[in-house]
């Protein structure tokens, strides 16, 4: 029996998707809520951010998925890295972090509030 090859892309996308997602978490996710949890001003910037990515994915109006996003955050470096930024080679210092990383953090932060069957 074959499978349609629509079901193929879609299982595909979404394998790529909570991909994309874990690796954000791992790279900087982990610590970059521990640096939020103890730095109240970092916490601030990721809670507005992670409206502000709400706001753009119409997190109001329907729920967030893994594959939003993980979309949004390719995107989102995507974009940065058309203007020259770079992601960090060395452990990121969050007490001086940028627009892109906190915005990306953002994304991690929303990410825990998914269904983690989700995520499996």
């Amino acid at each position: 029996m074959r499978v349609p090859n629509n079901r193929v892309a879609t299982r595909s996308a979404a394998v790529a998707a909570r991909s994309s997602l874990t690796t954000l978490t791992a790279s900087v996710g982990t610590a970059g809520l521990a640096a939020a949890a103890a730095n109240p001003g970092l916490l601030a910037a990721v809670d507005q951010h992670a409206a502000g990515v709400r706001d753009s994915l119409h997190g109001d109006r329907r729920p967030l998925t893994v594959a939003a996003l993980a979309g949004y955050a390719e995107g989102v470096r995507d974009a940065a890295r058309e203007h020259g930024w770079e992601p960090p080679a060395e452990p990121i210092d969050w007490s001086e972090s940028d627009w892109v990383l906190t915005r990306l953090l953002a994304v991690c932060l929303l990410t825990r509030a998914l269904d983690p069957r989700d995520l499996a």
